[in-house]
């Protein structure tokens, strides 16, 4: 019926997320963040594909944004949006989590806070107008775009009711906000391998330590490149008032190079951890350490209201565990890695779960026992 090109520049676009309907609207971002491409999200009307709006995450010279780039970056400083955004239709705000600048690890190029990189925006969804946004990580220097899942939830949060958005970023942080005004309300961290941050501010900066900024020689920094967590989803269960998240435990040194790929540190392996979060005070309420190497495993979380979580184990199980305290009730081994977040659907009044692993689809019906 209608096919429409994305990017309006030139550059190495690509795109790895679904796109989201909100209304009558089609709206995407694309990925590519990690090379010279200038980042964006766009909205197109579904029945013809003409463009409604169009966000640039990399600020446009006319944008006050970029005054917090200082540097050549400013003209294709990456910032994709490689995860599918969420939408409240109560509010009509549509937030889209964005990804690191570019050059990942070399700031010299781009002083400044280099918005709108590692932020959640807040757009209108109809016209694409900036509502809020938070910046999670100013400055980035070490690729831990804010591109992990936005879980918004609607929950009485110290006593009073209110409407917000959780986040497990990369950088290390479980992050609550109140997704009407953008306002923080909580920041801790959910790993204990973090060095680079002594914890986050009032004003929702990082305080930063000497551990922070890559050098020629190297630098060992926690967490590494690949983040705490990454894209794989997260999830809040409304009975157990926990938050889920597969983290990882791991540092690695980071250099100063263009296209730097950062060293793993070897007196430090990875350990990987399904663990649930108190989003009212971001203590961790029970943990299970995986087996096995975690980067075989980018499987996220899935609970359900009859009290359970559904997860890829990262030695290749899938495991179903009480969602209260852990206890595993369910196991079944696949000698798979992961590579998507399990899901579930209702056919003819049977409940499904599945979830994709190697080359094939597991499919699992829950049954009730009396």
């Amino acid at each position: 019926m209608w096919d429409v090109e994305l990017p309006d520049s030139p550059g190495r676009y690509g795109v790895t997320s679904a796109p989201l309907v909100a209304g009558d609207l089609v709206i995407t971002g694309v990925s590519g963040g990690d090379g010279p491409i200038n980042g964006f999200i766009a909205a197109y009307k579904s029945t013809t594909g003409e463009q409604v709006w169009r966000f640039h995450t990399v600020p446009r010279p006319v944008d006050r944004a970029a005054d917090t780039w200082h540097g050549s970056a400013v003209h294709n400083g990456g910032v994709a949006t490689w995860l599918t955004g969420s939408y409240d239709p109560d509010s009509g705000l549509l937030y889209w989590p964005t990804g690191n600048p570019f050059p990942d690890t070399d700031g010299s190029s781009r002083e400044g806070d280099n918005l709108y990189s590692d932020c959640v925006l807040a757009l209108d969804a109809k016209s694409g107008a900036l509502r809020w946004y938070f910046q999670f990580t100013p400055h980035d220097l070490h690729d831990w775009d804010a591109t992990e899942t936005l879980v918004l939830v609607d929950a009485k949060y110290r006593g009073q009711d209110r409407k917000l958005l959780m986040q497990a970023n990369r950088s290390g942080f479980f992050y609550v906000l109140d997704r009407g005004s953008g306002e923080l309300l909580l920041a801790k961290p959910f790993v204990k391998r973090l060095n680079w941050a002594s914890g986050i501010g009032s004003d929702g900066r990082p305080i930063l330590t000497s551990n922070n900024a890559p050098k020629p020689s190297g630098i060992r920094t926690c967490p590494a490149m690949r983040g705490a967590t990454n894209w794989y989803a997260a999830a809040y269960n409304e009975e157990t008032r926990l938050f889920y998240v597969m983290a990882t435990e791991n540092c690695d040194v980071y250099g100063t190079t263009t296209y730097s790929v950062p060293v793993v540190d070897p007196n430090n392996l990875a350990e990987k951890y399904l663990r649930a979060i108190d989003p009212e005070t971001g203590a961790v309420a029970w943990e299970i350490k995986q087996v096995g190497a975690p980067e075989t495993n980018y499987a996220g979380i899935l609970t359900t209201a009859g009290g359970l979580v559904f997860y890829g184990e990262t030695g290749g199980g899938f495991a179903a565990v009480d969602a209260r305290n852990g206890k595993t009730l369910w196991h079944f081994e696949t000698g798979q890695g992961w590579k998507a977040s399990p899901m579930t659907y209702e056919m003819n009044d049977q409940q499904y779960v599945a979830i994709a692993g190697g080359n094939s689809i597991y499919v699992f019906a829950l049954l009730t026992t009396h």
